[in-house]
């Protein structure tokens, strides 16, 4: 089970990779197949692994890496691909308003990454909180909801193509990128309110080294 635990951190860092090119070589089903799925074992090993009492340090940093890099190669490229393919993805709307917040949430990794570096340095650890609805965990909920509904959107101007779902399409891709939209910017509050929880325990943790 160790080993099964392992291999779904590692399949998800190799899908982070993977979807880079997918996306930029406009395979947008493909890309959220992937993203998808890497989501969905995002969980399923958390879970096992504390089901089966399996979770090592090696697990944890493949996890931790794992998450952060699905997030930030995701992200980072649906903004490359919305700001200079599909600069007016939503029509009426300009790319800034997706690629905005995905700017914002990916300097937020960078931070908190940073802090925990510093502690790190201190060996002082500061780990994820615990809640079981924690900002972090609903940040990261909605992230994956925001950028799967994205990605399905991008897909849907191909079947525009077939007569017979044309309509369909159409309503499909306006709701999709509406969702995806919106589930971005309050994935951005999240992240900015989990991120001053964060800044807290770094302070108070700080307090105590001088």
């Amino acid at each position: 089970m160790k080993f099964f635990v392992n291999f779904l951190s590692a399949f998800r860092i190799a899908a982070a990779f993977a979807i880079i090119p997918t996306l930029l070589l406009g395979w947008y089903w493909v890309s959220f197949v992937l993203y998808a799925l890497a989501s969905i074992s995002d969980w399923f090993d958390g879970y096992l692994a504390r089901k089966y009492d399996v979770c090592t340090k090696l697990g944890g940093v493949m996890d931790h890496i794992g998450d952060k890099l699905l997030v930030a190669n995701t992200l980072i490229t649906l903004s490359v691909i919305l700001t200079f393919i599909f600069p007016m993805f939503i029509p009426t709307l300009p790319g800034w308003v997706i690629v905005v917040p995905i700017i914002i949430m990916i300097a937020r990794e960078l931070y908190i990454s940073g802090l925990r570096e510093f502690l790190g340095t201190q060996k002082i650890e500061m780990p994820v909180p615990k809640a079981r609805f924690s900002m972090g965990k609903i940040k990261t909920t909605l992230q994956m909801v925001a950028t799967c509904a994205l990605l399905l959107a991008l897909g849907m101007p191909r079947l525009v193509l077939i007569p017979s779902i044309e309509v369909f399409a159409i309503y499909a891709f306006y709701t999709l990128a509406y969702v995806g939209m919106a589930g971005l910017w309050l994935a951005l509050v999240a992240s900015l309110w989990s991120a001053t929880q964060y800044t807290r325990t770094f302070l108070g943790h700080l307090k105590k080294l001088k």
